[in-house]
């Protein structure tokens, strides 16, 4: 019957894609020591660190392992392992180190229940690059909910929500002597557009502005997807927001992942 689905395999890969932005061309690198999704990235000096995940599409738990990739070399390292498992992390490189935010965590030898709280949650992990050593960050996120995204701008964190509701209405930044995040003045910002359904956001610093990259279903035009682009000034004292021309495409984009930012 031709209407009939094949079964597929589908299987967690290792494959990792590297992309010329002057050449417009993919090309494959050295493959992940170990398979994984829903993981930590960020680079720092030059380098790309992963960290947690889930190496199973079957898995109920995440991973505390980590590995970091020399373009130099074009090879794989493994890192000491994390403290916590952990997926739906969130990495950011801030102040030299690596940061594992948030996500699904727990001690490894804890016997998991969707009905206890775990406090590694809430927690991040932070990786001293040069001691090549884990340490606990307690309660930096708050939030038993994974982080949607925290950038650096100009050596400041921001978060605009978590992985269930990545627009909260405002920025927040985290304030590293009270370890909690504060609402960001002049940030408060309903789209225009808002009553319409939206697809995805992601945001990306540029300089120090936020550049949030928003896709939108039309009511009327289902079958159409709006993108936006707005951008929030950081040192702004008044009107920090403005918005590009948006653009109409036809079908449905989805965003997989989130953006990132290339210098020329």
């Amino acid at each position: 019957d031709s209407n009939e689905i094949p079964d597929v395999d589908v299987e967690v890969s290792a494959l990792v894609l590297r992309y010329n932005v002057r050449w417009n061309k993919w090309s494959k690198c050295a493959s992940l020591g170990t398979p994984r999704y829903d993981f930590a990235c960020c680079v720092c000096n030059d380098k790309i660190y992963v960290a947690g995940g889930k190496s199973g599409l079957n898995s109920t738990r995440g991973m505390t392992s980590a590995e970091v990739y020399d373009p130099v070399t074009g090879r794989w390292t493994d890192l000491p392992s994390m403290s916590s498992l952990r997926y739906k992390c969130v990495g950011v490189t801030w102040q030299g180190q690596i940061y594992v935010v948030g996500g699904f965590a727990e001690k490894d030898d804890s016997v998991p229940t969707m009905l206890t709280f775990s406090p590694q949650r809430c927690s991040a992990e932070v990786f001293h690059v040069g001691a090549e050593k884990w340490d606990l960050e307690a309660g930096m996120w708050q939030l038993d909910v994974p982080p949607n995204q925290i950038v650096d701008v100009d050596g400041e964190l921001f978060s605009s929500g978590d992985c269930l509701n990545p627009w909260k209405g405002h920025i927040e930044a985290y304030d590293e002597n009270l370890n909690m995040w504060t609402e960001v003045d002049g940030s408060r910002f309903n789209p225009p557009i808002s009553a319409m359904e939206r697809l995805y956001l992601t945001m990306a610093p540029i300089g120090t502005q936020l550049y949030f990259f928003a896709g939108y279903r039309k009511a009327e035009e289902p079958t159409k997807t709006l993108s936006v682009v707005y951008i929030f000034d950081t040192l702004a004292t008044v009107d920090a927001w403005r918005s590009l021309e948006p653009t109409e495409e036809e079908g449905e984009n989805e965003l997989c992942s989130h953006c990132c930012v290339v210098q020329l």
